[in-house]
């Protein structure tokens, strides 16, 4: 999708430029109460401590691109991922209390690629991902997954098996302890690219 742009020569003759329009554009709605109700915030970008905002949010709706919201601020406790849709209340997505930050995740176009590690700091059994796993423990026979590099793409980790239970969102980068992103004893058992187009 492009914007066209006319503009009138001097000799009157009009020129049409065409300027592409940004396909990662991302826009989320939070709203304070359910139901899309009360005061609203919209966010196109990170936003570490939602109170700034609003008092509270209990649902939004994401009009494009895929945000991951968190019930503390500053990125930290609980992790939801959040794609183009409506979420008229908070507890349909997960969140007892209120949706306190968010992340957007950012579109990638092009290969997928990181490698786990059995323990902390790189050590241990590693194995390379290019695509998703449905459970670490069947595919690569290693029964936890403490640290890993993420090579290319956005990825999800979950505890349990098939992509349930509590998830980390991580981004290009070396991560030495997964315990240190926040959940102190979580096993990670599978993992998901982020390929939503959104």
């Amino acid at each position: 999708m492009s914007f066209l742009s006319e503009l009138l020569h001097p000799n009157n003759e009009v020129l049409v430029y065409i300027f592409p329009s940004s396909v990662d554009m991302s826009d989320i709605i939070f709203y304070e109460d359910r139901n899309f109700q009360g005061r609203s915030y919209e966010c196109m970008s990170d936003c570490p401590n939602m109170s700034s905002y609003l008092s509270r949010c209990h649902s939004c709706r994401v009009e494009s691109g895929c945000f991951v919201v968190y019930d503390r601020p500053n990125y930290m406790g609980n992790q939801y991922f959040m794609r183009r849709g409506e979420y008229a209340d908070h507890t349909s997505f997960g969140i007892s209390g209120s949706v306190q930050s968010c992340r957007l995740v950012p579109q990638h176009r092009g290969s997928y690629r990181m490698k786990i590690f059995e323990r902390e700091n790189f050590q241990g059994q590693s194995h390379e991902l290019v695509d998703d796993c449905d459970s670490i423990v069947d595919r690569y026979q290693i029964s936890d997954c403490q640290s890993c590099h993420i090579i290319d793409g956005h990825w999800l980790m979950f505890e349990q098996p098939h992509h349930r239970g509590r998830m980390l969102y991580l981004s290009p980068g070396e991560y030495r302890s997964i315990k240190d992103l926040g959940y102190r004893g979580m096993r990670i058992s599978s993992v998901r690219r982020i390929v939503d187009s959104c």
